[in-house]
């Protein structure tokens, strides 16, 4: 691919959004287009899935998670893989680590959830911001009205652990320190990203 595939996956809270648009900014500035995107997407299944995060409808959690994929596998034919071909970078506000990290509290295999996962493209670079889920919660409190289904400060703490082993087990990802100030840790996100697809 001629383009670069940026993911970033925390908990709920830890401040993806924002990094996401200062990264992508930072790279538009310097000359390397890039364009966002987000899972679950604003097509039809992401739409589903939305509507079962915020409790309007229920299935099960295999169905979620199978619900979870085939957005991503649209996502990735309509928009990621044309943009990348076409030399424009990419930064995703979230992707199939989200399915893992969350999906395995309720079903007790990880290998069937990275299997479901396992044809799609893999990032060139992925970083988690590691904010501690009573921060987490804090920040969903103050920003928003509804808190949505996996958004309880327990049940963060055992995503977080699940997003631990995950940075472990996949290649080219950071765990960076989101407890800093805004600018501090874009920065650091900025020299890590340059310096990992941008350098010789």
């Amino acid at each position: 691919m001629r383009g670069k595939f940026i993911v970033f996956d925390s908990l709920d809270g830890a401040g993806n959004s924002t990094q996401v648009k200062l990264l992508a900014d930072y790279l538009n500035k310097i000359g390397k287009k890039t364009q966002i995107t987000k899972e679950p997407t604003s097509y039809l299944i992401g739409g589903l899935i939305k509507s079962q995060l915020s409790r309007d409808w229920k299935s099960s959690q295999v169905c979620l998670q199978l619900l979870f994929a085939a957005d991503r596998a649209y996502h990735l034919e309509k928009e990621i893989l044309p943009l990348l071909k076409k030399g424009i970078n990419v930064i995703s506000d979230r992707y199939f680590f989200s399915s893992l990290a969350y999906g395995n509290l309720e079903i007790n295999d990880m290998n069937w959830l990275i299997e479901i996962n396992r044809k799609f493209l893999l990032p060139d670079l992925t970083f988690f911001l590691k904010v501690s889920p009573k921060i987490c919660i804090q920040r969903i409190k103050k920003d928003r009205f509804q808190i949505t289904l996996f958004e309880k400060e327990k049940i963060l703490k055992k995503v977080w652990k699940n997003y631990e082993i995950l940075a472990k087990k996949f290649k080219n990802v950071f765990v960076i320190n989101g407890e800093r100030s805004i600018e501090k840790i874009a920065q650091e996100i900025r020299e890590i990203a340059i310096k990992k697809l941008w350098k010789n």
